[in-house]
């Protein structure tokens, strides 16, 4: 197949997968924007591009992309290595008329690569990622605003990004035309025009990450995406699914006053119901509460169901706790919903 048997054939590759990664960078660039203008949009993004089926498709065919980009770039420069043997040890200067980035384009790649790692380690591995694990978590993965304030809050990640912005301009600068160049469109007029128009559409979208960058720093530390109003309302709604995900029928009860009462209210009954829950845990698992569960036909899946509810309830506790730890604010208690007893 030539695609694959040829050296046209790769670079056609590349081009092509290069060019699908080009807008997944712009359109991602486009989404960071959202953030600062819009924050509660930016999760509601986030939640539409959860673990549904269609942004796994995506997120599969983006993975696919990069892997066959990478692939291919390395079999490329095996492939031009071998070709010239020896010969490039005995050049001692490049010429004029070839790029540094041209030259280095297999080393941006790896660092280009790096920052990826990195981002997706801060963002990818505790959203979507958690969803398809199903795991219990600290944090809804729609909180997208969160994890902006968790990574950016750090010292090192505008510097981690920084570098990462740069390669990406040097990487993408060379590779926009010359995508072109691979698959035929190299005529001496359209390659300057596409050198200029790459550069530009490159360095709008770089110079927009790092700004965006700067501005993610900033707000995180005021604590602006803690403390801020309208996000918390929104965070406080985020914890009906993970109620409803361990409590099943039994969640109905409290979190229609979720959706109805302020955020003060609701993290303070929130903590109130955790401390009631973990109570009655702790009966259930002492001597005569053991007793009392072999009595009963479901006496186990009475115990399990109460550490899997005790849990969410501590990791809600905790997500409010973080909320919170940016302000002294008193926290208004809500009284505890009545429930059936556990046993």
């Amino acid at each position: 197949m030539w695609l694959t048997n040829s050296s046209v054939g790769r670079k056609f590759i590349m081009a092509v997968t290069g060019a699908c990664l080009l807008a997944f960078v712009t359109f991602h660039c486009l989404m960071n924007a959202v953030a600062i203008c819009w924050p509660a949009a930016y999760n509601s993004i986030c939640e539409f591009l959860g673990a549904n089926w269609y942004a796994l498709i995506g997120s599969a065919a983006i993975a696919v992309l990069v892997i066959l980009h990478i692939v291919y770039a390395v079999w490329l420069t095996l492939q031009n290595r071998k070709a010239r043997g020896n010969v490039r040890y005995s050049i001692s200067k490049k010429p004029a008329t070839v790029e540094w980035s041209s030259r280095n384009m297999l080393v941006l790649g790896i660092v280009i690569l790096a920052f990826l790692v990195v981002h997706l380690i801060q963002f990818w591995a505790k959203m979507q990622l958690q969803e398809i694990r199903g795991a219990d978590m600290e944090f809804p993965p729609a909180a997208g605003t969160l994890f902006i304030q968790q990574a950016f809050e750090m010292p090192w990640t505008l510097i981690v990004y920084v570098i990462g912005f740069i390669a990406l301009w040097f990487h993408l600068t060379h590779g926009f035309w010359s995508m072109f160049h691979s698959v035929g469109w190299d005529n001496k007029v359209w390659i300057s025009r596409l050198k200029t128009i790459g550069c530009w559409w490159v360095s709008i979208v770089c110079f927009l990450f790092l700004a965006e960058g700067i501005v993610f720093t900033v707000r995180a530390h005021e604590k602006y995406y803690l403390t801020n109003e309208t996000l918390r309302e929104q965070y406080k709604d985020m914890i009906v699914p993970m109620l409803e995900k361990d409590f099943g029928p039994d969640a109905a009860q409290f979190t229609t006053q979720i959706k109805m009462l302020p955020y003060e209210q609701v993290s303070g009954g929130m903590k109130q119901m955790s401390q009631g829950v973990n109570s009655q845990l702790e009966q259930m698992k002492s001597p005569q509460g053991q007793e009392m569960l072999k009595q009963q036909p479901d006496g186990a899946k009475i115990l399990k169901d109460a550490e899997k509810q005790a849990k969410c309830l501590d990791n809600i506790v905790k997500f409010f706790d973080y909320l919170e730890s940016a302000d002294n604010k008193p926290q208004t208690q809500l009284p505890v919903p009545a429930g059936q007893n556990a046993y």
